[in-house]
């Protein structure tokens, strides 16, 4: 199984140079059954690696180009009458398959950006009173711009919350971008090297990683730090106390041990925590700054 990681995480490093650590936190996310945000400037590789990780899983994908005029229709899916049989039949929309790529999410309206809110939370869509279970396992990755770029609407505290993470890529090294450069006419090959049962066996076996309360303990001081710090604008809720112990045990999975250390959780804690901390309409600059503050304040020994 170990193997099997190993080969994925160097398919998406072969795709995308010089981000070994966000690639690494990016399979950590959907390994935890979470859903991720990558958010950079144009041109920074995020649709390259939310498709990389899709087909390298094996993941049936369909990405969606968010624009301001689209509605909830495009992305659940639309009701048509049907003359012959006197009836309206349910024709599905891309939210049905196992990874939908959400590209430039904050491009679309609140109202479709709310459409999503069920469908993360619940793995589930309702349509006319119907309730229609969407595919298993089921992953939104979206990428956004940057809220000062031009046409972009940020996306609710609510919505934000349903994301485990939030990463972003930078700029690579001048290494990197040489390579890119010198590999750019040759055609990247991504193959699935594993299927949605080994997926799903994956994640299980993530579930039963152990947390000592000594861990807990430590977790949760960090947590009440937020709330209590006087640093936050927003304070960590218990759901974020749930995904960041679930990021960590994937961390601990990915590095073949079948517990969580202190370092587990501090190699996740600003994926995890940054979007929550300040927001939506905070400079998120300073997010990072504020969850290694937190971090820094609170010693795992103690």
């Amino acid at each position: 199984m170990h193997n099997k990681i190993e080969k994925v995480l160097a398919q998406l490093n072969s795709v995308l140079l010089g981000k070994t650590q966000q690639t690494k936190l990016a399979l950590v996310c959907l390994l935890a059954d979470g859903h991720l945000l990558i958010e950079d400037l144009p041109g920074m590789g995020k649709t390259t690696l939310a498709a990389t990780l899709a087909k390298t899983l094996g993941l049936d994908y369909q990405r969606v180009q968010f624009t301001s005029d689209m509605l909830p229709a495009d992305i659940i899916g639309v009701s048509i009458f049907d003359t012959q049989k006197q009836l309206f039949s349910f024709h599905q929309g891309p939210i049905f398959n196992q990874v939908l790529l959400a590209d430039e999410i904050n491009r679309a309206s609140p109202k479709t950006q709310s459409a999503l809110l069920e469908a993360m939370e619940e793995k589930q869509v309702s349509v006319d009173g119907t309730t229609y279970p969407l595919a298993k396992p089921f992953f939104v990755i979206a990428t956004q711009n940057p809220l000062d770029q031009a046409g972009t609407f940020p996306l609710p505290e609510s919505q934000l919350d349903r994301f485990m993470m939030r990463i972003e890529l930078g700029f690579p090294s001048q290494q990197a971008e040489m390579q890119m450069l010198k590999n750019d006419h040759k055609e990247q090959k991504v193959q699935a090297i594993v299927d949605v049962s080994e997926l799903q066996a994956m994640q299980v076996a993530v579930q039963k990683v152990e947390a000592n309360d000594a861990l807990l303990d430590y977790l949760l001081r960090l947590i009440a730090e937020s709330r209590y710090g006087g640093l936050a604008v927003n304070p960590l809720s218990p759901r974020c106390s749930k995904v960041l112990l679930q990021a960590a045990k994937a961390m601990a999975f990915i590095n073949q041990r079948s517990y969580v250390i202190p370092e587990d959780v501090q190699a996740v804690f600003v994926a995890v925590t940054e979007h929550r901390l300040m927001g939506s309409h905070q400079d998120k600059s300073s997010n990072g700054v504020l969850s290694e503050t937190l971090l820094k304040r609170i010693d795992p020994l103690n």
